[in-house]
């Protein structure tokens, strides 16, 4: 786990009692960050749910990051260029890492574009705890899924620094998962992740 060096030589990390191993004792799982990684469309937000959902009925302790949600508050005040994308993950990160020392599984769904971005957070979080999950899916599924109007706004030059249109998405070079998630069912990709998670012995067997 990497810390950031305050502006302030006054603060002083403060060593809890109850730390994050008796906590995963409590909770009876280990702590971990779930990051879904992927285009618009990608499926990642409604694959992250699914998975908490799943979690939440085996007695897991769980929490959705969502791209959106954290933009409107502890992220409100960033754009989409590359330099405020790469705070804005960082933030996240650190965010990530204060529910981790909880004892929880953190689950994220962030586009997350930048490999340097993603491998800053296995510097933060953990080699260990970090999992990076990516939602494969062609581009032009993802364009089909366009609920919201956003690549048909990108292509018409209404949006600046779009993924995947005007702005780049670094394929992860080895994630932990890779999920077709522009081809298989939904249901199927969520038991790949619990699958995964029991193999790595995060949470028990059935």
């Amino acid at each position: 786990m990497k810390k950031n060096t305050p502006s302030s030589e006054n603060v002083v990390w403060h060593h809890a009692a109850v730390t994050k191993k008796r906590r995963e004792q409590l909770n009876g799982h280990r702590a971990v960050n779930l990051w879904f990684t992927g285009l618009s469309g990608s499926g990642k937000s409604t694959l992250a749910h699914a998975v908490e959902e799943r979690l939440y009925e085996l007695g897991c302790r769980t929490f959705v990051f969502d791209g959106d949600n954290v933009r409107h508050g502890l992220c409100g005040d960033l754009s989409f260029s590359l330099e405020d994308r790469h705070e804005n993950i960082r933030r996240i990160g650190e965010m990530v890492n204060l529910f981790l020392q909880a004892g929880v599984i953190a689950l994220t769904a962030f586009i997350s574009p930048m490999r340097r971005d993603r491998q800053m957070l296995r510097e933060i979080v953990g080699e260990g705890e970090f999992v990076e999950i990516y939602c494969r899916c062609p581009l032009e599924v993802c364009e089909e899924r366009d609920v919201k109007g956003m690549y048909k706004k990108a292509r018409a030059g209404e949006i600046a620094n779009y993924t995947g249109i005007s702005s780049p998405y670094e394929e992860p070079v080895k994630p932990s998962l890779v999920l077709d998630s522009g081809s298989l069912p939904l249901g199927e990709c969520v038991e790949m992740v619990i699958r995964f998670l029991r193999e790595r012995k995060v949470i028990g067997q059935d």
